[in-house]
């Protein structure tokens, strides 16, 4: 009740100021990561290319390390009262288009040539799926935090509202936040994964 009564008083209609705002904060932030971007990549390349190795000369990772790092940030601030006008929606749009551009690049049958791939994922998700089972007896969370906080982890913020609401309309501002929040210890923990695979890859 309080997180319905919470979004009720604060949610509006957005107006084109509000949706301009939006967009400026978005792409000067993606202006920022991209221009920091290019002023580590080229300093780590000189003074330690050893680093390499850690996926650091890499413009795509500190971009992605940056925008997320500012973003976390900007949250703490009045920037996020944007949300009162449907930000996270806006940002929904863009991530759509994000993985769309990113899967545009992708040669699909190169699945078969790496068919073990498959057994990773299951393997995988089995994990997380006993994980998270395991935590919510361990803690004896309620089935609708371990059902949205897997979701969240798993589908992100396009599904995780979707089986929140299921539980009750109220709820799906909680299904967005557990999604943000996996998204925002997703790109450090998904690196420290990488790192963790790169040392166990034959």
């Amino acid at each position: 009740q309080k997180i319905e009564q919470y979004h009720a008083e604060n949610a509006r209609i957005p107006q084109v100021t509000d949706l301009i705002l939006i967009l400026a904060v978005a792409f000067g932030v993606t202006g920022l990561s991209h221009l920091l971007a290019d002023l580590i990549v080229p300093w780590i390349e000189r003074e330690a290319p050893h680093l390499e190795m850690y996926s650091l000369t890499s413009s795509f990772f500190w971009i992605v390390v940056i925008a997320t790092t500012v973003g976390l940030l900007l949250s703490g601030t009045k920037v996020r009262k944007l949300e009162a006008v449907g930000a996270s929606k806006l940002g929904t749009v863009f991530l759509y288009v994000l993985v769309a551009t990113i899967g545009m690049h992708m040669d699909v049958t190169a699945i078969l040539d790496y068919p073990e791939m498959f057994l990773v994922g299951i393997v995988w998700m089995a994990c997380h799926a006993g994980l998270m089972l395991f935590v919510a007896r361990l803690i004896r969370a309620p089935l609708f935090y371990m059902a949205v906080g897997s979701q969240a982890n798993v589908g992100g913020a396009a599904s995780a509202p979707v089986v929140a609401a299921a539980f009750h309309p109220s709820l799906a501002p909680v299904g967005v936040l557990l999604a943000v929040l996996g998204y925002g210890l997703g790109t450090y923990g998904a690196y420290i994964c990488g790192l963790i695979l790169q040392q166990v890859a034959p």
